[in-house]
This record gives C-alpha cells, sequence and structure tokens, in this order.
C-alpha cells in the first residue's frame, strides 16, 4: 500500500502553467498532483521547481537524501528544462554553435546518478516522460522580443524544436529501461488524444488544466501496479 510519495521535477511537476488571461504563469489549483493528494490517502510532498534541470534537480535531491527512507516512491520528471537553449544568444549569434543547458550525454549520466541514489536510500524512483511540445506555439513564445529570423536559420526548421525535445525523452525511456525504473508514460497519452494542442498551453510546451486532467488519470491507472 502507498503512503507517501516524494516529487522532484520541474513545472510541470509543480503544477505550472500559463494563464493567457492573466498574462502569466501560475500554480494551478487542480494540478494533477493535488488531485492525486485530494483523491488518495497518500502523503504527498512536493520538491519540483520552476526550471529545474537535472543538475539543479539532483543538488536538491542530495538536500533530502535523508528522509527518502520515508517515502515509498520518489517521482522524478525531468528533462524538458535540461534540452532547452539560451534563444538570446541564439538570435544574437545565429551561425555560433550552441549547447542546450544540459548535453544530452551528461542529461543521461546525472539522471543515472539521481536513480542511484534514491534506491541507496530505499525509496523506488518512478520516472515520468515528457508530455509533447507544440514546436510551432514554442517557437513563437522563445522569439517573442528576439530576432525570430535569425533563431530559425539556427534551428534549420521549426519542427527540429519537437525533434531535439523527442531525444530528451527517448533517453529517459532508455534509462528507465537500463535502470529497471518505473515509467509513467504520460507523454504516450497525450499522442493518444485526439488533439493533444488542446491539452497544451499559450505557451507550447506547459499542459493545461485539461492536460493535468489526463496526467492524473494516467497517474490513477499506474497506482495498482505500485501498491
Amino acid at each position: 500500500m502507498i503512503s507517501s510519495v516524494c516529487i522532484f521535477g520541474d513545472s510541470i511537476m509543480k503544477g505550472v502553467i500559463f494563464d493567457a488571461i492573466k498574462g502569466r504563469y501560475i500554480f494551478l489549483k487542480n494540478s494533477f498532483l493535488n488531485m492525486l493528494g485530494m483523491n488518495s490517502s497518500i502523503k504527498v510532498d512536493n520538491y519540483a521547481k520552476f526550471g529545474c534541470t537535472i543538475t539543479a534537480g539532483k543538488k536538491i535531491i542530495e538536500k533530502h537524501l535523508e528522509t527518502l527512507p520515508n517515502y515509498n516512491y520518489t517521482a522524478l520528471e525531468f528533462g524538458g528544462n535540461d534540452c532547452d537553449f539560451d534563444w538570446k544568444a541564439v538570435s544574437e549569434r545565429p551561425d555560433d554553435i550552441h549547447l542546450p543547458k544540459t548535453p544530452l550525454d551528461e542529461f543521461e549520466s546525472i539522471y543515472s546518478e539521481v536513480i542511484d541514489s534514491v534506491r541507496g536510500k530505499g525509496s523506488k524512483p518512478v520516472m515520468f516522460t515528457l508530455p509533447p511540445l507544440n514546436a510551432h506555439r514554442y517557437f513563437e513564445w522563445i522569439s517573442k522580443g528576439l530576432n525570430a529570423d535569425n533563431i530559425l536559420h539556427w534551428l534549420g526548421d521549426v519542427e527540429r524544436i519537437y525533434r531535439w525535445h523527442e531525444m530528451y525523452n527517448l533517453t529517459v525511456l532508455k534509462i528507465a529501461t537500463v535502470k529497471n525504473v518505473m515509467l509513467i508514460d504520460i507523454r504516450k497519452a497525450f499522442l493518444e488524444a485526439r488533439n493533444y494542442l488542446s491539452l497544451l498551453c499559450e505557451d507550447g510546451i506547459h499542459p493545461n488544466e485539461a492536460g493535468h486532467a489526463l496526467i492524473s488519470d494516467v497517474i490513477r491507472k499506474s497506482l495498482p501496479s505500485m501498491t
């Protein structure tokens, strides 16, 4: 029986969405984790952080290592920020080489270390796949106030954003397989939806309230296999 879960990850795990009316990011009251906590007796402690990469996440996890034995499961969701770039730098110098916040091989190595650390403390790691982004919405979002033509020149084509993001998700799948970690595949659920764009915010990358409801359903279906 699951009694407690701790959460580490980025803004998606934190329940952040973009509110188009307010014109800013807010914490969603009906986020999937809040819904999970309200509709079950499971204790959920959320240490996710907006903008968190796997490198920053590892440091946060290290601060909580001694309390991890108190949790049946440690949920992890990283990659969305790791694969991102300094778009201002890309806009200003489109012919330069630009590296993501966390290069792919480093992402895999650090994430694997995190898995080992969590297991070493007696908590069972659970990995989340990345919800799919919409390349065109995200391109418009990151290009605001910048030179969109230069960014597109560097990208080659807008859909490269999706392909690049997908590489990090494939690495998540690889780590889960190699390390034999339970995986909650929220990406699959989004892609199976008739119109997954309706599940994303205006920025093209954060799930909206409907997206969080879908994630909540995926988690509930996964709970029996976790008990």
